[in-house]
């Protein structure tokens, strides 16, 4: 079992004819995704092919869905064309949304977010995250895959670039399934979403959890693993070394008063049990005591 992702997922990949999209279809197809349509409009009727595989691409989301049965889009569009494809996913009823698109305006993801709400047919992963992968089942996001192998260690992540630090260094632990979330303002995919998904798959015996200064998801996730979680939790906090009440760029929003520091953060999450790494190999190194213990 996995969480969002899983070998019998049919994924879309909304962008596919672009460069972008183009180069991460090859290394998903690569590590065994099953890739079953690509969207651009304009270009339908067209075929992408990938070692071997002939890959059909439609004008629209609903065509694609309705010809092959998808149930995972992956976006790679423009910032100024994401909200539009988003929709269009979400009224193609698609059940997982990923976009992979990075500088998506704030307004446009709160806007998608509340219609997927509404509708309540769709998780959206994203804006600017790397995607999710479920080791040796599917990749839908730029991930690389060759860093892990499948394991029952579960990892979500704010950030893309700890996320491959955390797999490469647990990469001989492997993973059941990781997300990364984003560290947008407006996400669609919270910390808390995973948590739940992971304590409920009976293949992840441990989670991993990293987020950024800034904001308060993280003592919100404290707070849910205090009153929901039961698999041991591993955490770090981008930031520990970021000026109080400096910006500092992807790694965390303004921070005020104690409220969104790494401290509070980290306060917060030993508070409920929580072991928190000050570096992300301290991070890795309580993890694999954990599994070890478990093993036991």
């Amino acid at each position: 079992m996995a969480i969002f992702l899983t070998e019998n997922s049919k994924v879309l990949i909304q962008g596919i004819t672009g460069s972008e999209g183009g180069k991460h279809t090859r290394h998903m197809v690569a590590d065994g995704t099953n890739i079953v349509a690509g969207v651009t409009p304009g270009k339908g009727g067209q075929i992408v092919e990938i070692e071997g595989q002939q890959i059909p691409v439609f004008n629209s989301v609903g065509e694609a869905v309705i010809a092959t049965g998808a149930d995972v889009s992956v976006i790679f569009v423009p910032p100024r064309f994401t909200k539009s494809a988003v929709y269009e996913a979400i009224d193609a009823l698609v059940p997982l949304i990923i976009i992979i698109t990075e500088g998506v305006p704030v307004h446009d993801s709160a806007d998608f977010y509340a219609y997927s709400q509404r509708k309540g047919t769709s998780r959206i992963i994203g804006p600017n995250c790397p995607g999710v992968i479920s080791p040796g089942k599917s990749n839908a996001g730029i991930i690389p895959g060759s860093i892990t192998v499948a394991g029952r260690i579960g990892l979500v992540s704010k950030s893309g670039t700890l996320t491959y630090q955390m797999m490469n260094e647990l990469s001989d632990l492997g993973f059941s399934s990781a997300v990364g979330i984003g560290g947008d303002p407006v996400i669609g995919t919270t910390h808390i979403d995973c948590l739940a998904a992971f304590e409920a798959d009976p293949d992840t015996d441990a989670i991993v959890m990293i987020g950024e200064i800034g904001g308060d998801a993280e003592e919100r996730a404290a707070a849910y693993i205090a009153a929901h979680v039961t698999k041991p939790v591993v955490g770090y906090v981008a930031g520990f070394t970021a000026p109080e009440g400096k910006t500092m760029g992807h790694a965390g929003a303004i921070v005020s008063g104690s409220s969104g520091t790494a401290a509070a953060k980290r306060e917060a999450l030993e508070a409920v049990g929580v072991k928190v790494g000050k570096t992300p190999s301290e991070t890795a190194r309580l993890m694999r005591d954990i599994i070890t213990s478990l093993q036991v």
